[in-house]
């Protein structure tokens, strides 16, 4: 498997995504439809802006081949020049393909994954101007888009409450999501674990900060957003943290279980002081032990022949399958299966996964990627190839992942 997903990075993703290298323009194409066509003039997602930037500076840092440092400075550049508001700062939703301001809408989910990417590109760069811009908008989350509770969604320009519809699904508008918070505890932690890898010149308030705001949105985890009673994670909820469905992502849970715990494995590494290290026990002791049911759950429920249903609304399960939830499959049982070496099915239930993308999900056609999903009878659908939610960002990480975790195997 290590061995098929390494050729299948170099062969396949990363030639497909250095072709949409916008040259006149800067960043990325936004838009390839089923067909392979690209639209050269549709707004670019600064989310997925964000995500190739990070997939090609996760790529140099496993590959070491320069010219995907190139591509990666090519993102961090657009990203830097055109997604940020330079007035009242944040992360802009999209640009159009010349990189003006298109969708003002700032969401905390996407300046989560700006500092996703800046801290990465940072990793693999060494630019410091990448890690103070990452730092900047880590303040600008804590100080304008949490209160009390924890993070708010969605704001306009200036940072005044908005509609959060954009990630707000099955019929309900949250208040607070946990995908937002996910992907928040994502970005501290990988901007942590630069902070304490790389130990660049920055103040060590800055990593005390980062860290202090990775233990509170890892507290949300355990303490909001996990249920015990039905061993998963909840989706959407009101200010005060009720849960507004019944909805079991059982795709962000496989995908949460090996997240939380590298959010809790960060924290335990960047522990300095005797507070800090209790502080991070603590927070490590509830976040595996809930990930352990989560993986568990999603293998016995979820986990049908070779692939991970990826939602069951009041207890029915959706139709087809989607990409990034296979994709973050493989990772979550590799994971478990790290944790419990005893536990082959996990690593059994891997290598189906991988050979169900492999045959199913990876589009055979030259110069193609993934499809977006699959109908019922696992046929794909007419959904582009490429568009502000289609990225490099599950299918590239898995690669990463998989070559990481197996390369004992080797």
């Amino acid at each position: 498997m290590r061995t098929e997903i390494e050729e299948h990075l170099r062969k396949k993703l990363i030639p497909f995504w250095a072709g949409l290298q916008d040259e006149e323009n800067g960043g990325f194409y936004g838009y390839v439809d089923r067909g392979l066509v690209a639209d050269k003039e549709a707004d670019k997602g600064c989310i997925l802006m964000s995500r190739i930037t990070w997939f090609f500076s996760n790529a140099y840092r496993t590959l070491g081949n320069p010219a995907l440092l190139a591509q990666a400075r090519h993102g961090y550049e657009f990203l830097r020049d055109h997604c940020f508001d330079r007035e009242y700062g944040g992360i802009y939703w999209s640009v159009t393909f010349r990189g003006e301001p298109s969708d003002t809408i700032k969401h905390t989910y996407n300046q989560a994954f700006a500092i996703y990417a800046l801290s990465s590109y940072f990793a693999a760069s060494g630019d410091p101007e990448a890690l103070d811009r990452a730092l900047d908008l880590f303040h600008l989350v804590e100080d304008r888009m949490k209160d009390e509770g924890g993070y708010l969604e969605a704001f306009d320009m200036r940072f005044q409450p908005s509609s959060n519809e954009k990630l707000s699904e099955n019929g309900v508008e949250a208040v607070r999501s946990m995908n937002t918070h996910l992907h928040v505890m994502e970005a501290y932690t990988e901007l942590l674990r630069v902070l304490t890898e790389k130990k660049p010149a920055v103040r060590e308030s800055e990593r005390r900060a980062v860290r202090q705001a990775l233990c509170g949105v890892c507290r949300i985890f355990t303490e909001k957003m996990w249920n015990p009673a039905l061993g998963r994670v909840e989706v959407f909820f009101d200010h005060e943290w009720k849960s507004l469905i019944d909805l079991w992502s059982s795709g962000h849970d496989i995908e949460s279980s090996w997240l939380a715990d590298r959010a809790a494995d960060i924290l335990t590494a960047g522990a300095f002081s005797e507070e800090e290290k209790q502080a991070a026990a603590d927070i490590s002791r509830k976040i595996h032990a809930a990930t352990e049911v989560m993986a568990r759950q999603v293998y016995e429920k979820a986990f049908v022949r070779d692939s991970v249903v990826t939602e069951f609304e009041n207890g029915i399960p959706a139709p087809g399958r989607v990409w990034w939830v296979q994709a973050e499959t493989v990772v979550g049982f590799l994971n478990a299966y790290g944790k419990n070496p005893d536990r082959k099915e996990y690593l059994e239930a891997a290598e189906k996964t991988w050979d169900f993308i492999r045959n199913r999900f990876v589009d055979q056609r030259e110069g193609a990627e993934w499809f977006w999903d699959l109908k019922e009878d696992f046929l794909p659908t007419d959904k582009p190839i490429v568009e502000p939610w289609k990225c490099p960002y599950h299918n590239g990480r898995m690669c990463f992942e998989v070559m990481e975790r197996l390369k004992g195997d080797m």
